[in-house]
């Protein structure tokens, strides 16, 4: 997922943030057949503001962490009430390939996260190679972003980090004391060959910025599980590129893209715009975040293509949780 932002209809988003005048925070984005992805994406722009942005100084002298990582096992409600103190690592219960990181401070993910989602999913940011300090710091100063609003979530695959990793080697490029962590923390799980079927989420604590409220956290970190289990899953990805390519007319797949395209997601990926599309409109129901009419669609035709969505699709924790949200929406 990606920076948010507050837009004129005080929506917030999860997507990556695009410079202008005001955002809603999310439209939180997110990534794409290696990434990820914000909500999130969650996937979000940068708050309005008069004030001059300010690059902050980057530690010149990486250092990785020396002890291994306590990554704890959760579902869902319990990562979504926890409130970070410092850094913590999750192991997603209902699908422990998912790992979520949980940041007590916007600077230290942003420090960790920025290249890596400039390098994944940022549009007008080149692909196949990692940005400098010097690079990075004047991408996200363009985009009118800060390392704090560059993006608010984060969603990526395994062989994402990987290819990340091993590019920014080849290039010689000295990498941040947040990003060797994570290296670290790579090393530590077994992610080092690009086939690893897994994925890497983050979410913002809530009050690090002043429009993450829980109910925004909560929401971003569903539609961060949902691209978690799109980049681990890869009967659930199959089924959600069928659904793109047969159940969506000509018409609606350009209102995703436009929605997505707004908020600078690279829309010539295909496979991100897949994945935003099954994260935003099956799986983030808080309105703050997302609503129909952003895409250009009415909510009788998302609950339509909602039900057809979880009429074909494969068992498993998060059909469960779409089967609620229906039950839930119906009873009202």
């Amino acid at each position: 997922m990606n920076p948010a932002d507050t837009g004129p209809d005080d929506t917030v988003r999860i997507v990556p943030s695009r410079k202008r005048a005001a955002w809603p925070f999310i439209a939180i984005t997110i990534a794409a057949v290696v990434l990820a992805g914000s909500f999130g994406a969650w996937l979000f722009r940068p708050l309005a503001t008069n004030a001059p942005i300010v690059a902050t100084p980057r530690p010149t002298h990486p250092v990785a962490a020396a002890l291994p990582f306590d990554i704890v096992t959760a579902g869902e409600q319990e990562i979504a009430e926890h409130a970070p103190a410092s850094f913590t690592v999750f192991r997603f219960a209902d699908n422990p390939h998912i790992l979520v990181l949980d940041f007590a401070s916007l600077t230290e993910q942003g420090r960790m996260l920025n290249r890596l989602a400039a390098f994944v999913e940022k549009s007008g940011a080149p692909h196949d190679r990692v940005l400098t300090d010097a690079e990075l710091d004047a991408t996200i100063r363009e985009h009118g972003d800060t390392v704090e609003t560059f993006y608010l979530g984060h969603d990526y695959a395994a062989e994402a980090l990987v290819r990340f990793f091993a590019t920014a080697d080849r290039q010689g490029i000295e990498l941040d004391r947040e990003e060797e962590r994570l290296r670290a923390l790579l090393r530590q799980v077994g992610w080092s060959a690009r086939d690893v079927g897994a994925a890497l989420i983050s979410i913002p604590a809530v009050g690090s910025d002043p429009r993450i409220t829980p109910a925004v956290r909560a929401g971003i970190l569903r539609h961060e599980l949902s691209h978690g289990e799109f980049f681990s899953n890869p009967a659930y990805a199959e089924y959600v590129g069928n659904f793109w390519r047969t159940e969506l007319t000509p018409e609606e797949k350009a209102g995703i893209r436009a929605f997505l395209g707004r908020d600078e997601y690279d829309i010539s990926v295909e496979q991100l715009m897949v994945n935003e599309m099954q994260a935003y409109l099956m799986f983030t129901c808080e309105p703050s975040l997302f609503r129909p009419d952003m895409a250009g669609m009415t909510q009788g035709r998302l609950t339509m293509l909602q039900d057809r969505f979880l009429a074909g699709m494969p068992t498993g924790w998060l059909r469960d949780v779409l089967t609620s949200h229906l039950a839930t929406a119906s009873a009202k």
